[in-house]
């Protein structure tokens, strides 16, 4: 059994002011992705002024869908009886999935402001995407959050205020699958020409399945639990359509043209 670090959540805190190590890691994510969307700014044929403002677009959509995602999939009971607490962010709370959307419809309207095919700009973002997955999970480890099921491994951990039974360190298994695995393989599969979908397909798929399978060790969202057949939660329902849509976009990719720089949107 390991010893669970004893981090403080609040890195800095000047007064009333308090900044989270969570509020960072995003902060981490964001500067990720534009640092390397910057340099890879001539797939699209782009300025780099156009790939902050693709950033930007996509970090809003994180921040946006995120929260909403949350509220819908995860918190429904309490946005219904306070519609004003989808606001109260400082309360924590946000989805995957949710961000998920919000970055595709944010893709979308850059994509046609620029005149690109869809999947042409999100073969060009899913590379950019995995350090901030990562980030995010190291924030929710830091702040003691996604709780793994009781475990007799050597790795695992007695979490605060979760009794005194070791458990499975979950948010680091999804930081090593969706950030550093996740972003070695898209980065190398997208260092070669792809036909277009490919790499979006590829991280709908590998996503999935790394998300699918811990769901198995971390505990269910204790306002949830399980959701379907008694064993699954709403995160891997959440990412079936992931999954199939993943194999699906692969295949559909087979018959599309190498992807170029820029192409016209349809």
């Amino acid at each position: 059994m390991l010893n669970y670090p004893n981090i403080d959540p609040i890195a800095i805190s000047l007064g009333p002011l308090q900044i989270h190590w969570y509020g960072l890691m995003y902060l981490v994510g964001f500067l990720a992705a534009w640092w390397l969307g910057r340099r890879q700014a001539f797939q699209l044929g782009l300025d780099t002024d156009a790939i902050e403002t693709l950033i930007f677009y996509c970090a809003m959509g994180v921040i946006l869908g995120g929260r909403l995602g949350y509220a819908l999939f995860y918190g429904l009971d309490n946005l219904v009886d306070n519609p004003l607490w989808l606001f109260k962010i400082w309360e924590g709370g946000m989805s995957f999935h949710g961000g998920f959307v919000g970055v595709l419809v944010a893709a979308s309207i850059f994509a046609r402001k620029h005149s690109l095919h869809f999947f042409c700009l999100t073969d060009f973002v899913a590379p950019l995407v995995p350090i901030g997955l990562g980030a995010g999970r190291i924030g929710n480890f830091i702040n003691h959050e996604l709780p793994g099921r009781v475990s007799d491994v050597p790795w695992a951990m007695v979490f605060p205020n979760m009794g005194s039974a070791p458990r499975h360190p979950s948010s680091l298994y999804e930081f090593a699958l969706e950030g550093v695995v996740l972003f070695a393989l898209l980065w190398w599969y997208s260092s070669y020409p792809r036909r277009t979908g490919a790499t979006s397909g590829l991280f709908l798929l590998l996503y999935g399945i790394f998300r699918f399978s811990v769901e198995f060790v971390r505990l269910p969202d204790p306002q949830l639990g399980f959701i379907a057949n008694g064993w699954m939660t709403m995160g891997q329902l959440l990412t079936l359509p992931m999954i199939i849509g993943g194999l699906a976009l692969i295949g559909w990719s087979r018959y599309q043209p190498i992807n170029t720089a820029k192409m016209a949107n349809v």
